[in-house]
């Protein structure tokens, strides 16, 4: 029973159900009304919700908690987007045939969706919208521990490669004045994207199209959507096309060689399920490294559960 949680989180950040609440109270009923939505049935979902901490009911209403703001479109760290992507109904159908990967190995959304997720992405636009927005407002945070633990000042060229709409690029090359970037993805993703004298498009495929030479590659939480022959075969595309002074800067979540429970080994699992791709403990990235010509030669932690590995060509 307990998925009626994370459901009734998904449908109240459908609904725009915080950005209706302000630093007034209000009943469930006002709420209701004004995002469209049936009283009685919103009440017992808030009142679920706010049992957790998301809201909290008063006498004359609900008010905002940190977690409820959070909820917000507005907020500056907002996972409103991310709420809603996690609730995505093709993830929660994939969920229920979790005994398909279990046994096989192979993603659930190859087994309901033709092509898997991402070519679900790219035939559903606001799907596929709110789930950059996800990624977008996920990484602020991550972005900001980036730029406070790693200097950019050494590099002319930076690529980001599968960088999305380029908020970790632009945030970067904002940092650095005297650097110029390169952001590759897909093309319906950068088509959406603004060049600058200073950040050049690139769309293409990184399993069969040409990357871009440049000093420094950033590559943000791309590899752990992959299996470990398609993570190589996007590191073996960079190591191709970096020059040998080039750095490769991975940054990923790393599995905890500890038994004690972690977001990332949960995280481990809705990766396996949905995309076939995997977290890794560090000797698993070390060993993948390597295989694509590159040599590891620090880890820089930077919260939030996230680490920079910095690499070498080999």
């Amino acid at each position: 029973m307990f998925y009626a949680v994370p459901r009734c989180l998904t449908v109240i950040a459908d609904l725009g159900v915080a950005d209706k609440l302000d630093d007034s109270p209000r009943t469930a009923a006002e709420l209701a009304a004004s995002v469209g939505a049936d009283a009685n049935a919103l009440a017992r979902a808030l009142r679920l919700v706010a049992s957790y901490g998301v809201f909290e009911a008063r006498k004359d209403g609900y008010v905002h908690t940190p977690a409820s703001r959070l909820l917000r479109s507005d907020h500056p760290q907002s996972m409103r987007a991310y709420v809603r992507m996690i609730g995505f109904p093709i993830y929660w159908k994939g969920f229920e045939i979790l005994d398909h990967t279990i046994r096989t190995g192979k993603s659930t959304m190859e087994e309901i969706t033709p092509g898997g997720a991402w070519a679900y992405l790219v035939n559903h636009p606001e799907e596929s919208r709110i789930f950059d927005q996800a990624m977008t407002d996920k990484a602020r945070g991550q972005v900001a521990g980036i730029l406070a633990t790693y200097d950019f000042s050494v590099f002319k060229t930076i690529a980001d490669i599968g960088g999305g709409r380029g908020h970790l690029l632009e945030a970067v090359l904002n940092a650095t004045p005297n650097a110029t970037g390169v952001l590759f993805d897909q093309p319906h993703v950068v088509a959406d994207v603004k060049a600058s004298a200073r950040m050049k498009l690139q769309g293409g495929d990184f399993f069969k199209d040409t990357l871009p030479v440049c000093d420094a590659y950033m590559i943000m939480q791309v590899i752990h959507d992959w299996s470990d022959g398609e993570a190589l075969q996007i590191l073996k595309g960079i190591r191709s096309a970096a020059p040998p002074h080039a750095k490769l800067l991975l940054i990923e979540a790393i599995v905890p060689e500890h038994a004690d429970p972690s977001w990332i080994k949960m995280l481990d699992i809705f990766m396996m399920t949905l995309l076939s791709g995997k977290e890794r403990t560090r000797p698993e990235f070390e060993k993948l490294l390597a295989s694509a010509g590159f040599k590891l030669d620090r880890v820089l932690e930077i919260g939030l559960g996230t680490s920079i590995l910095e690499a070498s060509c080999g």
